[in-house]
């Protein structure tokens, strides 16, 4: 039974809100728009209304600003800007509840790694945190798709920028596990560990910060930065 309800949780679409409105307010450069799994881009225009199917691209010198608007209180507005070569899928631009997020994240740890399952229990090994095993690519990556991921992994900082950590945290290490080379920065397993943190799992977060201070290529600032934060989330703890 609880196999199945985590799987059931977890297939549900990641959407903003239905009743939510997104505005392109500003185009600057080399902007697309590519409706859902369409494959042919169109360029993006100010005023045109987006759905949350819809991903945006930014190209070298494109950027652009998206407002999202509520039916339910029309004074309410978000606006997030977008920098020059992002792919942003608007679909992650919400909110998910922590045990959604929970459930998403286990479940991209089941995709990522070779667990076990006992009984009706999920057993998850200890040998890595939030990223799972890191699997051998069944076809190499090319660079058009290894530019793709990265263009991606652009969008999930511009998610954390605008305090949407929890569907940050989610893409983030999605794309981590699904091309390890994108997984090695710094910043970027930082930005995964405060983004579980900020959305409330803390037993996540500290597991994943201890998982960096593991790293034997951080520097000194790097690994007293990371022993800061373990610290600090074990004491409030």
């Amino acid at each position: 039974m609880k196999i199945v309800t985590i799987a059931m949780l977890c297939v549900l679409p990641a959407y903003v809100s239905q009743s939510a409105e997104i505005v392109v307010q500003q185009v600057r450069g080399d902007v697309l728009v590519r409706s859902g799994a369409a494959e042919e881009w169109t360029t993006a225009k100010t005023g045109a209304i987006l759905k949350p199917k819809d991903t945006m691209r930014t190209g070298r010198k494109g950027s652009a600003v998206l407002v999202i608007r509520s039916e339910s209180d029309p004074g309410a507005t978000r606006k997030i800007s977008v920098p020059p070569e992002v792919i942003l899928d608007l679909s992650d631009v919400r909110d998910l509840s922590q045990e959604e997020l929970m459930m998403k994240l286990t479940m991209e740890k089941v995709r990522s790694s070779s667990y076990e399952w006992k009984r009706n229990d999920l057993q998850i090994p200890n040998a890595t945190v939030v990223h799972g095993d890191k699997p051998a690519s069944s076809h190499p990556v090319t660079a058009a798709e290894l530019e793709q991921a990265t263009l991606q992994m652009n969008g999930t900082r511009v998610l954390f920028k605008h305090k949407f950590y929890s569907t940050c945290a989610l893409k983030a290490v999605s794309i981590m596990n699904r091309f390890p080379s994108l997984g090695n920065a710094f910043e970027d397993r930082i930005m995964v560990a405060e983004s579980l943190e900020r959305s409330n799992l803390y037993g996540e977060a500290l597991s994943e910060y201890m998982a960096i201070a593991a790293s034997t290529t951080l520097t000194q600032k790097q690994q007293s930065l990371v022993q800061l934060k373990i610290d600090r989330l074990k004491k409030e703890g």
